[in-house]
């Protein structure tokens, strides 16, 4: 996304409306062939001031595992009807009930308006599977999100799910790692910083705060993580340190680099897009067991 628009000023909320009104037209033209393809059915529930999409497989499926699917985009676009059908994708992929978290977003509703969501989805889910059963999926920003939603769910006193899944996640909002200089204008899909899209977000707030930026936050006793990156992504550096960030505090990571990929991989059902999908599907099915 951020390869196609110029992104506004921080305090130009009338410029974020106008890219986030464009960035919608542009999911939705983009999903179109996807959604007729999908067999889950789903339905859009309320908890507090969170919209889920519950997402059902067609299949027989265990009715005691779920996953819980924090979307991308840059940590403003990406809601609605793009959540709505990566919820589908993902109940499809790994047939379980799937929880698609259609979090608030900037410019309307800044930092902590996402994570409180992400917290409160997380609070509904453990009333109708046990810990044990849940998996947390979250992509780019929704990585963000997925670390900072347990770091808040261990401050809370919540039980930690099985497991946890952050594909090229942006845990660092200062940008302070290396990849971010020596991948400028080599990823195709991250070309730039999205530095604007941090400052919207934080409202103000330091971005070094580890519920803004989870690489800095106390990740003992997280679960089994799987992370997943590529050598042209903006965010490698993101990745590899939350990687080490992980082992240091005695968590369970696996770390998986793709040779040239940018981020959130080469998106055309390339061999490299279909292992991760594989490696992930064999991840989730394994902390399940």
């Amino acid at each position: 996304m951020n390869a196609q628009y110029q992104m506004p000023e921080p305090d130009d909320f009338d410029g974020w409306m106008a890219v986030k009104s464009a960035a919608d037209a542009h999911y939705a033209a983009a999903l179109k062939s996807v959604a007729g393809s999908l067999r889950s059915e789903v339905e859009t529930i309320a908890v507090d001031q969170a919209t889920i999409h519950v997402a059902r497989p067609s299949s027989p499926f265990d009715e005691r595992g779920a996953l819980i699917d924090l979307h991308g985009g840059a940590l403003v676009f990406g809601g609605g009807e793009a959540c709505l059908t990566s919820a589908r994708r993902q109940a499809d992929r790994h047939n379980l009930r799937c929880y698609g978290v259609d979090y608030r977003m900037p410019p309307e509703h800044p930092f902590p308006a996402a994570l409180d969501d992400c917290v409160a989805a997380y609070r509904h889910v453990l009333e109708h599977h046990a810990a044990e059963r849940i998996v947390i999926c979250g992509r780019s920003a929704g990585g963000n999100l997925a670390a900072a939603m347990l770091l808040r769910a261990k401050a809370e006193g919540l039980p930690m799910p099985r497991g946890l899944t952050l594909l090229s996640p942006q845990v660092d909002l200062t940008e302070s790692g290396d990849s971010f200089q020596t991948n400028r204008m080599v990823d195709l899909v991250l070309p730039r910083s999205l530095m604007s899209n941090n400052l919207l977000y934080a409202n103000g707030a330091d971005l070094a705060d580890p519920y803004l930026s989870p690489l800095f936050g106390d990740l003992q006793d997280f679960p089994p993580v799987f992370l997943q990156t590529g050598t042209r992504d903006l965010f490698l550096s993101n990745t590899v340190r939350m990687h080490r960030a992980f082992l240091n505090a005695g968590v369970d990571a696996a770390l998986h680099v793709f040779e040239a990929m940018p981020h959130g991989g080469f998106m055309g059902g390339t061999p490299e897009d279909q292992e991760i999908e594989a490696e992930l599907g064999k991840f989730i099915a394994a902390v399940f067991e």
